[in-house]
């Protein structure tokens, strides 16, 4: 098992989950339940695991939710509801 992935956002991990398990890659998250009993301060990281194979389409799918993230909302890929209104 190779690290993918160290953060106190559980929704950037649960949605990288996500996005891995639609790719078929089965990822395992560490620390879930001790960040959990530490209460909601979230100084105890996650991380999240794949095995050495996953490890570089892992990598990439990571970068593409990160990307997403630093975009923000509505600034990423366009929906139909936003097609053509630049034109």
């Amino acid at each position: 098992m190779k690290e993918l992935l160290r953060s106190n956002d559980p929704v950037l991990v649960s949605y990288l989950e996500h996005r891995l398990r639609e790719a078929g890659i089965e990822p395992l998250v560490l620390d879930a339940y001790t960040s959990i009993v530490e209460g909601s301060l979230g100084i105890l990281p996650r991380r999240m695991m794949v095995t050495e194979e996953d490890h570089p389409g892992a990598a990439r799918i990571l970068d593409e939710v990160q990307r997403e993230s630093e975009a923000g909302p509505g600034q990423g890929q366009q929906g139909p509801e936003k097609q053509g209104e630049d034109e």
